[in-house]
């Protein structure tokens, strides 16, 4: 159900990135990123001054970090813009991109219901965290997508010696969605749940929950950003494909990601070399 509905939305994606094309005679990339570069309202602060700067205009596909990872390596897009460092490396690796570029970065948090029965609050390390939720059996809200966050999550259930095979049951709810979708169920259930920091900061169906763990050093979430190579796809549209990147981590592209904010908070550091 999951594959058909990626499916379903990627030929849609697709579709309206090909009537905008007939639309429109400007110049244009594709880029497969994930849904917090989109939800948290980056792009549609920094795009459009990328578009002023260049004449070229930027589509995106915004989807979990699995799904534009597959994309990307089918050719559909023109730059990887994601969040999990060892898919990005072995896509370098793989021959479907020349360089992987450090953008910028934030961080994961725990979000949970105020009154916190799973006693995690503050805590000194998200494994110790997860363990105590799933000891006492309290409500998990998961993207369950193969996206960035989704992989972070599974990778600190692992730590807490937890497998994949053995989340289930009534606690673990396995959403199949995005964050935002899933910080809703997670509102909705008075769950916990793992987000990256900017989209949690965007979100305003709050409810009863906030941030309870965060600071810890595996909750450190750095962005890269791939030109899809040419030499896989001879389509590729390499040149403005490096355009945009070399504007991201431009003296001006890095002070547009510092100066973005929502509700006064500051998403996302530049960390470009």
């Amino acid at each position: 159900m999951k594959r058909t509905s990626f499916f379903l939305s990627t030929l849609c994606a697709l579709a309206l990135s090909a009537q905008a094309a007939l639309a429109s005679n400007m110049p244009f990339i594709t880029i497969a990123s994930t849904t917090s570069t989109a939800n948290s309202g980056l792009f549609d602060s920094i795009l459009p001054k990328f578009t002023k700067d260049s004449g070229i205009e930027v589509r995106v596909i915004a989807v979990g970090t699995g799904q534009a990872i597959r994309l990307a390596r089918k050719g559909d897009a023109d730059v990887l813009f994601v969040h999990h460092r060892p898919s990005e490396d072995k896509f370098v690796k793989d021959g479907f991109g020349e360089k992987r570029y450090d953008i910028m970065y934030n961080d994961f948090v725990i979000v949970g219901p105020k009154d916190d029965p799973a006693n995690i609050k503050a805590c000194s390390s998200p494994t110790d965290a997860l363990a105590a939720i799933k000891e006492k059996g309290l409500p998990f809200a998961s993207r369950g997508d193969d996206s960035g966050t989704n992989k972070r999550e599974l990778a600190i259930w692992k730590s807490a010696g937890v497998e994949r095979q053995n989340l289930v049951g009534s606690w673990y709810r396995s959403t199949g969605s995005g964050m935002g979708a899933t910080l809703n169920i997670a509102a909705g259930m008075n769950a916990y749940a793992l987000s990256d920091r900017g989209t949690w900061i965007s979100f305003k169906n709050k409810a009863d929950l906030e941030v309870l763990c965060e600071g810890n050093r595996s909750l450190f979430n750095p962005y890269g950003a791939i030109v899809v190579s040419e030499k896989k796809f001879s389509h590729i549209k390499t040149k403005n494909a490096q355009m945009f990147i070399d504007w991201l981590i431009s003296e001006k592209g890095q002070k547009l990601i510092s100066a973005f904010r929502v509700n006064g908070q500051q998403l996302f550091q530049p960390n470009a070399k």
